[in-house]
């Protein structure tokens, strides 16, 4: 599938150093059809707890149930490898690692996807 056209329209507004959505920019606001977009929708997903969004409390990622506490590293890497591949284009993952600092609770992610538009690398800290 990969160099496949997307076979629907994809647009997320840009995101600021801060995480706050970019305005005034008109068209320039926007990721649209592009790897960025399928890139920031990936963060959006993982960054979203399960039952956050009033729209559909059964879409998130499951902070608490799967991934807090005292999983295992392989648990919590399946639910978020799940989250991500159930991104809208998405095709594969090709490589994924994550680091969970217990002192300060950070979770850092970093993985590369093929998308519907090409490769991106995907990190932060979740």
């Amino acid at each position: 599938m990969r160099g496949a056209k997307a076979s629907f329209f994809m647009r997320y507004r840009k995101l600021d150093e801060n995480g706050d959505h970019t305005f005034g920019m008109s068209s320039n606001n926007f990721y649209i059809d592009s790897a960025e977009a399928v890139q920031q929708a990936i963060l959006t997903r993982l960054r979203l707890s399960l039952g956050e969004w009033f729209a559909d409390t059964s879409d998130g990622t499951g902070w608490n149930q799967t991934i807090l506490g005292k999983q295992s590293q392989g648990l919590y890497e399946l639910t978020l490898r799940q989250r991500v591949l159930e991104t809208s284009g998405v095709i594969n993952i090709d490589t994924f690692e994550s680091t969970l600092d217990p002192t300060t609770r950070r979770l850092t992610v970093s993985m590369s996807v093929n998308t519907i538009y090409g490769e991106v690398d995907v990190s932060g800290d979740l």
